[in-house]
């Protein structure tokens, strides 16, 4: 079998080749959308195989959705709603009217977000194996809440 043939590139075409790299790398970095706009509701999925634990203990009952952007969920725990920013290690409780199911879906706007964030302390983010374990508690001496997320295969946040 022969080699295959050299190809030769003029300086326009390798010009041109690394525009369109760029262009692609610049979309691969580029954010995805941010927060919605004001008013506009946004759907939140459930978010699978996850662990949620209250003092230890799990809760008798909780749902867990995740957004668009990573590392934002929005946790029902018993009767209440709670905004997790996991980057910004900020939990914010939400009013539950403002909080619409439908079917496995959550739908939130996240203009709603109250103006101070609840007073949390310890957080530790930190991966266990195949998942990421987020843990902090309430105010200085309250309760904690564990939240474990399945990683990717790569080691990124599934959610």
């Amino acid at each position: 079998m022969k080699p295959p043939a050299s190809i030769t590139l003029t300086t326009g075409m390798t010009r041109a080749i690394r525009v369109a790299i760029a262009a692609m790398a610049l979309l691969c970095v580029a954010p995805r959308g941010g927060w919605a706009s004001p008013g506009e509701k946004t759907v939140w999925k459930p978010v699978l195989f996850a662990i949620v634990r209250y003092n230890d203990d799990a809760p008798a009952s909780w749902n867990m959705y995740h957004g668009e952007k990573k590392g934002t969920l929005l946790l029902r725990l018993w009767r209440r709603y709670l905004f997790v920013n996991v980057q910004e290690q900020e939990v914010y409780e939400i009013d539950p009217d403002k909080v619409k199911i439908q079917a496995d879906n959550a739908e939130w706007s996240t203009s709603d977000i109250p103006e101070e964030p609840l007073e949390t302390s310890e957080w530790k983010v930190r991966d266990v194996g195949p998942m990421r374990r987020v843990k902090f508690r309430f105010g200085k001496t309250g309760n904690f809440l564990d939240i474990q997320l399945p990683l990717l295969r790569n080691g990124t946040p599934a959610y």
